[in-house]
């Protein structure tokens, strides 16, 4: 039996959960140990006749059709010693046993955000979700949801239009759900990744909501909430994003909307109140440092055929005409940030939003008195 084939039917064998998964292997060495062991080793620590049993005689048919769905273009089953698998998620105190990824699976180690939400946002609570995943994807990080109505998929939707998106699914990675998110999901795959913990065939069942949330906490640096109740879901995904150790943003609303309720208990409890995409950059700057390196910045305005990038910007750099007025605007001589908004036309929190994105990249140095010119690297 292969190693993949003894993970499967570990993960597969009834009472035996993440965590027990875990304390086995490490008993006994790996999941092929585990199988060999003597039954009555395995009832003395605990386990149930009927998943010794099922440790027994593993179930080939369950198993080749499991493997015929990863024999599939871009499907992928990521064991918890699979170098693919996610490091992030391997800190939780119970993370998956298997991870099956239709995509790619190394964007799973990329550093991500956690977007949720309401399944009925208001039309405001939709633009304001939209305009972080946008903004954020843009920056280089990957935007993760749960591809539910609503919040769910307008984080997918708007990350799709300048980056990469993850989705953590409640089924098996085979099935979607809502039915509505098919060609959603579809895109997802082709330009990021689904993730599952559940085996292929699994339907959507109520408990694997949550087990699925404190997933996409756990990929997450940091789980951002925009419109939610006070009882939601999200509310248990920022909680479990808290207890991991991870940040976790609220986005607050009119006190009339109930759909702020919940962002406002967040922000009571800790969460901390971001209004722009630049906030929640600079909170989790720190951890961003070099995981952005490879955003180029926008080409400098002002060049000519002979000299097409005087200012030392990439030539493979994104096209955004404020991103290309800003640099334009920067000089080599320290500038402050009220004096670029005046030159620019700009408005205060994109200019701080995109100082930090090029600084975040290496291409804008700050100086002293709180000033930025260009990098001379």
């Amino acid at each position: 039996m292969s190693s993949l084939d003894a993970w499967l039917t570990l993960a597969a064998a009834p009472g035996i959960g993440p965590r027990t998964c875990a304390r086995l292997v490490a008993r006994f060495g790996s999941p092929a140990g585990v199988l060999a062991a003597n039954p009555g080793v395995l009832g003395e620590l605990g386990l149930k006749p009927a998943a010794i049993n099922a440790l027994a005689r593993p179930d080939r048919d369950w198993i080749a059709a499991v493997r015929a769905w990863a024999d599939q273009p871009d499907a992928h089953i990521l064991a918890r010693d699979d170098p693919r698998y996610p490091p992030l998620l391997l800190e939780i105190a119970d993370p998956p046993t298997l991870l099956y990824v239709r995509g790619d699976p190394h964007l799973l180690a990329e550093p991500q955000v956690a977007i949720v939400g309401s399944r009925n946002p208001t039309p405001t609570g939709r633009e304001i979700t939209r305009e972080f995943a946008h903004r954020l994807a843009a920056c280089g990080l990957v935007i993760t949801s749960g591809l539910a109505a609503g919040v769910d998929g307008e984080a997918h939707t708007g990350a799709l239009e300048t980056g990469k998106t993850i989705a953590v699914l409640g089924t098996g990675p085979d099935r979607v759900y809502p039915a509505g998110h098919r060609d959603l999901a579809r895109r997802i795959a082709g330009q990021g990744a689904l993730v599952s913990e559940f085996a292929p065939g699994q339907g959507p069942l109520a408990r694997n909501f949550p087990r699925r949330n404190r997933i996409i906490a756990g990929l997450s640096l940091g789980t951002l909430v925009t419109e939610a109740a006070l009882r939601s879901g999200s509310l248990i995904t920022a909680r479990q994003a808290g207890e991991q150790g991870r940040e976790v943003f609220a986005v607050p609303g009119s006190i009339r909307n109930p759909l702020a309720r919940g962002c406002h208990a967040l922000i009571r409890d800790g969460a901390v109140l971001v209004e722009e995409a630049a906030e929640v950059l600079a909170v989790l700057a720190p951890q961003l440092r070099g995981h952005l390196a490879a955003l180029p910045p926008p080409p400098a305005a002002g060049g000519s055929a002979s000299d097409p990038d005087p200012g030392g910007a990439g030539a493979a750099a994104g096209p955004d005409p404020d991103y290309q007025q800003l640099f334009a605007a920067l000089g080599f001589d320290p500038v402050a940030p009220d004096e670029l908004i005046r030159r620019t036309g700009l408005p205060a929190a994109a200019v701080s939003s995109m100082l930090l994105v090029l600084e975040l990249g290496g291409h804008v140095s700050s100086c002293p008195g709180g000033r930025y010119c260009r990098s001379r690297a």
